[in-house]
Parts: C-alpha cells; sequence; structure tokens
C-alpha cells in the first residue's frame, strides 16, 4: 500500500458534548477498541484553556473509524450523551 492510500483510508471523526473533565487520554481510550487512533485533539478556549465540549479523534483505517461512529454516537462518557459523526472538511473564513 503507498503513502497516498494510507492517507486516503483515515478519517477524522467529531466527538461532540463531551463534559469537560473528559480528557484527551480518556478519548484515545474510548476509541482505541475499534482500531488504531492516529491523534486525538480536545478543542479549548483560548483564552481560559477550558474545554469546549467538543474533539476530534483520527483513525487509521475508515472501517475501523465508521465502526466507532456506529457503535459510539449516542452513548454515555461522563454522564453525557456523546455525538460521534464523520468530521466535515473546515470552511475557509475570510
Amino acid at each position: 500500500m503507498d503513502v497516498i492510500n494510507l492517507i486516503k483510508n483515515k478519517m477524522n471523526i467529531y466527538v461532540g458534548n463531551l463534559d469537560f473533565k473528559v480528557n484527551e487520554d480518556d478519548l484515545q481510550k474510548v476509541f482505541e477498541v475499534y482500531g488504531t487512533v492516529t491523534s486525538v485533539k480536545i478543542i479549548e478556549d483560548k483564552f481560559s484553556g477550558r474545554s469546549k465540549g467538543y474533539g476530534f479523534v483520527e483513525m487509521e483505517n475508515d472501517k475501523e473509524a465508521n465502526k466507532a461512529i456506529k457503535s459510539l454516537n449516542g452513548t454515555e462518557i461522563e454522564n453525557r450523551e456523546i455525538v460521534v459523526n464523520e468530521a466535515k472538511p473546515r470552511k475557509t473564513r475570510y
């Protein structure tokens, strides 16, 4: 498999409605059950450093990522029902 195919198969996943206590390690552990996680990023407020309640998980394989999405969307982490979807490309801001 060449490098271009490896990049194509990765999937970025949006994870929303996260409790502010959930950290990147917690999120990685939840998604690792379904496959290889290449990165995790919880978005934080740039002034307070507090979580904004959502983040992104990148998985190595889109088949594993789709299984994670189907399995985890609507489940609870820290008593919050999370939203899990394939991330949409970021819009350009001017």
